[in-house]
């Protein structure tokens, strides 16, 4: 396959998995799998053209396979985020949009134009029982929403929808404007029949709205700092080409870098620093923008490019609504295939330790726990991890009971385990929280790198020592957090 071709195969692919993946509004689930003869059928392409897209994807982490089925990775997020991070709207916009949500106790959304829809940057809903249940992402017809017709004619001064888009919904837009008036994005209300009618909503909400739109007008008048490019980074599809073989698209992951490269700055890229940011030819560079403009995908104006929206079709609606659970879920499953004993992932609520995520072992003696239980967090290796990223006065307050006769329960002996457990990156406890139960854990963090849960594998203390824990299972669960992490900094999901 040539390069261009490639590239533009891959993303054929990429767009034929997550469109099929991207259920949930339509009542299909949003974990729908597909395999690889579903997308021979959906391209048109040659059942081994598609294996070896599929091969290079699931190296690069943006596609996972199950056995036979495949799912879209969170890592594909960082596609969408391209355009998000360089499209320079949402970060400046996304608070001011927040805080009118909240003042306004109603739905407020962010959206783009994007052919002949509008696309939603920013999503700020109001829980309730008739909730709005549009996603960051999804692609509405710009003729049946208040965004949409807010951006076709930016020379009306809002916009409304009465139950244009679905029965019961109402809404209110405003344009927001760039420094040249161009219309550049829309701020919309968005309520339910059963709170206002289209009218009320405009009287209540539009004096607010445009408030919020003129500070947002202000916001983007002020210019953009541009942090200086990060270092050019290393080619490693060389060393994957040499160990996969022909199932490595070199091409395919070059060109979905460059995309990933251009929203490394706001304003995007131009070639040059395209080039120079990803370690890549200029040449190479060219023939890949050259493809993603064709496809829609980026666009080049005064000799920068950057990313469309329309990179967000791309799975991006379906993965930022998954649930923490459903992010670490499959790597327990791959813990536990790897080391044979039960794993669990737990947060700190209150004094306790509360498992939000659960794979067992089966065996004749098995460690008893479901997803909900509670375990007092000093007893556990989960919970010590836990509090070493806790303020020193969250484990004074803590009163320790034995709750067997190796419990430490002294607090100087007890700070001193937790001020390990910081030092050390795990916690071992053999024996503290009931006789027999031996178990390690590790902290797994968020987006900001902030220790957000912790990840443990447990087992009964006549199947492994200490040592055995350390030398067998510690090194699995390290990169098992590790990955965790990943999949967190791209769907910044709270447990």
């Amino acid at each position: 396959m040539e390069p261009a071709g490639t590239l533009e195969r891959g993303l054929a692919v990429l767009r034929a998995l997550t469109a099929d993946a991207a259920g949930g509004r339509d009542g299909r689930s949003r974990s729908a799998r597909v395999r690889a003869t579903d997308l021979v059928r959906a391209t048109g392409l040659a059942r081994s053209t598609v294996d070896r897209v599929l091969a290079t994807l699931v190296h690069l982490g943006y596609v996972r396979a199950e056995g036979r089925d495949l799912l879209p990775a969170p890592r594909l997020m960082e596609l969408g985020e391209a355009y998000l991070a360089g499209g320079g709207l949402r970060d400046p916009l996304a608070p001011p949009t927040e805080r009118l949500a909240e003042e306004l106790d109603e739905s407020v959304s962010l959206a783009v134009a994007d052919g002949d829809g509008v696309r939603f940057i920013g999503q700020f809903t109001r829980r309730r029982t008739m909730s709005v249940a549009f996603r960051v992402g999804d692609l509405l017809p710009a003729d049946r929403c208040a965004a949409g017709l807010a951006l076709r004619d930016p020379a009306a001064p809002w916009a409304e929808d009465d139950q244009l888009i679905e029965p019961g919904l109402v809404a209110v837009a405003v344009p927001v404007r760039d420094p040249q008036g161009r219309a550049v994005c829309a701020v919309s209300v968005v309520s339910h029949t059963s709170r206002h009618t289209a009218a009320s909503l405009r009287d209540y909400a539009l004096p607010r709205l445009r408030e919020t739109v003129a500070a947002m007008e202000t916001a983007l008048a002020e210019p953009a700092s541009r942090p200086p490019l990060a270092p050019a980074s290393a080619d490693l599809s060389r060393a994957a080409k040499e160990e996969l073989g022909s199932g490595y698209l070199q091409s395919l992951a070059r060109g979905l870098a460059v995309l990933v490269a251009l929203g490394s700055a706001r304003g995007g890229l131009s070639l040059a620093d395209a080039a120079r940011t990803t370690g890549l030819p200029r040449a190479t560079v060219r023939r890949s923008l050259q493809v993603l403009a064709r496809l829609g995908y980026v666009a080049c104006d005064d000799s920068r490019f950057t990313v469309l929206p329309k990179v967000m079709e791309l799975g991006y609606a379906a993965l930022s609504e998954r649930t923490f659970g459903e992010v670490v879920q499959p790597h327990l499953a791959d813990l536990v295939a790897r080391v044979h004993e039960s794993a669990s992932v737990g947060v700190l609520s209150g004094a306790d330790v509360l498992y939000v995520a659960r794979v067992p072992t089966v065996s004749i003696m098995s460690v008893n726990i479901t997803v909900g239980t509670r375990f007092p967090a000093y007893a556990t290796s989960m919970g010590r991890v836990l509090l070493a990223d806790q303020p020193e006065e969250r484990l004074a307050a803590i009163a320790p009971e034995p709750l067997t006769r190796h419990t430490i329960t002294a607090p100087d002996r007890l700070r001193a385990a937790v001020r390990r457990a910081a030092e050390d990156g795990y916690a071992l406890v053999d024996q503290e929280l009931e006789e027999g139960v031996r178990s390690i854990a590790v902290p797994v963090r968020g987006r900001d790198g902030r220790v957000v849960a912790a990840v443990n594998v447990a087992t009964h203390a006549s199947r492994a020592t200490r040592a055995d824990l350390l030398r067998d299972v510690l090194p699995a669960l390290a990169e098992t957090a590790a990955r965790m992490s990943a999949d967190l900094r791209h769907v910044p999901v709270t447990p």
